[in-house]
């Protein structure tokens, strides 16, 4: 009996205690794409470092690689990568030769093609078990493979090779887990058509790393130190960096397709991010508390911009990609291959701080680090020299999980000596010496604490670890891989085909890639000339501002960016002048999409902005509560009010959640709203209305053919809207048309259609209700921008 025999031998060499002792039964590793890079490089490494580990802790083993090549080929790649397997300097020569090849014998090579070859695969592990009088535990599947094929191996498994009841299976996934939200949710639908959440383990190899794994843990074992001072009051900024010399030569058929955001920023950075800005459980071991606080930590996080994120492609990568990929000299590649993108939590924590999250391809230095900054408060009257310097208060202080590579060119955690000196356990980390004379960011190493492991692990062998012992922590639940997917997604979907700044790559990178923030945004240090791609193709640059007459009004139109620009500091002036005159400002604001950009324009750009004299209104509101996503007044809120200092009397939303129900006309929201204007606003008529336009002309929310204000004394309605959610709340066109000032906001190509349309029809706002904006006794302007105006 092969698997007793094997048993015997390393019982002989003092590795397993006795026979008798292996109780716990037994664990089939199914590694799939066993002749693979991934699984030449890492897997099988890590899975006889596995072996090594637990051998003699009462489990029994067998491992299976398997992949579509056939058999006799298979055998042949998958045992020449076995022979060449290391041991560890720290395991005896005699006793490491001994256990690999007993490793070998328990190993053997499956070709998985079809579903009978799976179902011979359950056949064969269920007579070796009946033969060897063993009970078996659980099986590992291990998916080494492209994504495209988990599905149907997928079926596979479930359909004829899952284990008994009673043992465990276990499923392991390589990233990428899809390539947006949709296709995300997509795989995930799939995949849990087959198993259930728990025996699914998606790894991120970064979770691997010891200095990322340690993150939580220091944060646990030094609460006493870091309780008071991490948060908005003491950190200045954290950065979390990976940085590569090498360029995506002989990999930009999957490089064209993801991209440093994809490849690296919505996993890896993203995972250290979590680990950072999570609040803690009390407890670290139960790993449920652990994902539920790290969904939370995704949830506070404030949505990324276009401005959030600066992007650049080394010179050479269009010509690999036209060699790689046979593509033409006309070809152009606008995949990022280095990416900076700050982020913002809007946690009470957080709130405040920037987060820079960095990579890239082809850069000066191989290094990986997660760098939280502290603010220094202090002002040291004497002179370094004449003191102890290491302990200086004036001193930089920060704490650095360096990753790997770099100058110390090992995983390490230093604390600023005139931070604390941090809890380390003893068993697994050790104060490293030596090296004084080196830097990390600009000061000795002597000024900090620094620990290195006590054994240095590759991430995959760390992993397997893990995933034997079911420690779900260090894997991507669904949940969290689709709110991941969630925070990316609006980002990349807003950066497609942007222009990328063009790096020759290496040491000649310069200050090229140097960037900056400012006002809430990120933006390239050093100007760059533009050089068209499409030099006949119009810019923005080649159009001024168009200021002219649209239905008899003022117009005014640029490319979108530029007439947000203009439009947030003609509200600016308008409250200026009108608080100046009056002593406060009332300010009726629609719904929708094409406002949020300016909301957050006014949050972040105007700070001579008299909040404190302005009285906000809705126009609008969907009858949905004011929690909802669907809401305009949380869409306002999300995106402007938690960022100014409005008083709170001074917002009014409108009461559409009455009696805990909606949009009841019993209830008289629409009055309630009507008696509060006419109580606060003189003559009803508000200081500015900002309005859009629907692509069928319909605007606040008065729809074609509304029997509900467009005319008559009504001045707050309920209506109908064509779309969900139906029912809606709104000011009535007379009311809009008392207003002072009525701004008209009109963005993108979509709206080009009714634009045109608009140019041409006369007051017909049974038709068109925007047709009927027309203050009796103000101004109406109309900011169109140019893709709605030209198509």
């Amino acid at each position: 009996k092969m698997l007793r025999r094997v048993l015997c031998t390393v019982l002989f060499v003092g590795t397993l205690p006795s026979l008798a002792e292996m109780s716990q039964g037994h664990i089939s590793v199914i590694l799939l794409g066993a002749t693979g890079d991934l699984a030449k490089k890492y897997l099988w490494q890590g899975l006889f470092q596995l072996y090594m580990d637990q051998v003699s802790n009462g489990h029994s083993f067998t491992f299976h690689g398997a992949a579509l090549t056939a058999l006799e080929q298979g055998q042949r790649l998958m045992f020449d990568v076995l022979k060449k397997l290391a041991c560890p300097q720290d395991e005896a020569p005699n006793k490491c030769a001994v256990l690999k090849d007993q490793f070998l014998k328990l190993s053997q090579y499956h070709q998985l093609k079809t579903a009978e070859n799976y179902t011979m695969l359950n056949r064969e592990i269920e007579t070796l078990l009946r033969q060897e009088g063993l009970k078996e535990a659980g099986r590992i599947f291990y998916f080494s493979v492209p994504p495209f094929a988990y599905t149907e191996i997928a079926r596979h498994i479930n359909s004829s090779c899952r284990p008994p009841p009673g043992a465990w299976l276990r499923v392991v996934l390589e990233k990428p887990f899809g390539h947006d939200l949709e296709s995300a949710q997509q795989l995930a639908a799939e995949l849990t058509s087959f198993f259930r959440e728990e025996e699914m383990y998606r790894v991120d190899h970064y979770l691997g790393k010891q200095a990322v794994a340690h993150i939580l843990p220091f944060r646990d074992q030094n609460r006493q130190f870091l309780d008071p001072i991490w948060n908005r009051h003491h950190v200045e900024r954290v950065e979390i960096v990976l940085k590569e010399t090498v360029d995506a030569k002989g990999r930009t058929s999957f490089y064209e397709q993801y991209g440093v955001i994809r490849d690296v920023l919505q996993n890896h950075l993203t995972e250290a991010l979590m680990f950072l800005t999570m609040e803690l459980p009390a407890n670290l071991s139960r790993t449920d508390e652990v994902l539920q606080c790290k969904l939370r930590a995704f949830q506070s996080l404030r949505r990324l911009e276009k401005s959030s994120a600066v992007l650049g492609q080394y010179q050479a990568y269009a010509s690999q990609v036209q060699e790689e990929l046979q593509k033409t000299q006309e070809y152009i590649s606008t995949t990022p291959t280095f990416a900076g993108v700050l982020i913002h939590s809007d946690s009470l924590r957080w709130e405040g701080v920037p987060f820079l999250l960095t990579s890239g391809k082809a850069l000066d230095e191989r290094v990986g680090y997660v760098r939280v900054l502290f603010k220094n408060r202090a002002y040291c009257t004497q002179s370094e020299t004449l003191r102890d310097a290491g302990h200086s208060q004036c001193k930089a202080k920060q704490i650095i999980f360096y990753i790997g590579h770099g100058a110390l060119n090992t995983p390490a955690v230093l604390v600023s000596r005139n931070l604390f000196r941090p809890v380390m356990p003893e068993d697994s980390w050790r104060e490293a010496t030596g090296q004084p004379d080196l830097h990390i960011f600009g000061q000795p190493l002597s000024d900090y604490y620094v620990y290195s492991p006590v054994k240095e692990r590759d991430a995959y062998s760390v992993l397997i670890s893990n995933i034997y012992h079911g420690r779900k922590d260090f894997f991507i639940t669904t949940e969290n891989l689709l709110a991941s997917w969630a925070f990316w997604t609006p980002l990349l979907e807003s950066v497609t085909n942007q222009p990328l700044r063009l790096y020759p790559g290496g040491v000649e990178n310069q200050h090229l890639l140097d960037f900056e923030m400012v006002s809430g945004e990120v933006v390239f240090t050093l100007a760059e000339p533009v050089e068209l791609l499409n030099p006949s193709r119009l810019m923005p640059s080649d159009f001024k501002s168009i200021q002219s007459k649209f239905r008899q009004s003022p117009l005014v139109s640029a490319w979108s960016e530029d007439l947000i620009s203009q439009l947030a500091s003609d509200i600016e002036k308008t409250a200026s002048r009108t608080v100046a005159h009056a002593g406060r400002f009332h300010l009726a604001l629609s719904g929708g999409s094409s406002p949020v950009v300016l909301f957050q324009r006014l949050a972040r750009h105007h700070y001579a902005f008299p909040w404190k004299h302005t009285h906000i209104w809705l126009v609008d509101e969907r009858c949905v509560p004011l929690t909802d996503t669907e809401s305009n007044f949380f869409s306002l809120h999300n995106h402007l009010l938690q960022s100014v200092r409005v008083p709170y009397f001074n917002i009014h939303p409108m009461p559409v959640h009455l009696n805990q129900r909606l949009c009841v006309e019993e209830d008289r929201g629409t009055e309630l709203y009507a008696k509060e204007i006419v109580g606060l606003v003189a003559n009803a008529s508000f200081d500015l209305v900002l309005l859009g336009v629907g692509t069928d002309g319909h605007t606040a929310s008065l729809f074609p053919r509304s029997e509900n204000g467009l005319e008559g004394a009504r001045t707050v309605v309920l209506t109908e809207s064509p779309v969900k959610p139906h029912q809606r709340m709104s000011l009535s066109l007379p009311l809009i048309n008392k207003a002072r000032q009525v701004f008209v906001l009109v963005l993108g190509k979509g709206k080009h259609d009714i634009t045109t349309l608009l140019s041409r029809v006369g007051h017909e706002p049974k038709k068109w209700p925007i047709s009927g904006v027309s203050p009796s006794s103000g101004q109406l302007v109309w900011y169109v921008d140019y893709e709605a105006l030209l198509g």
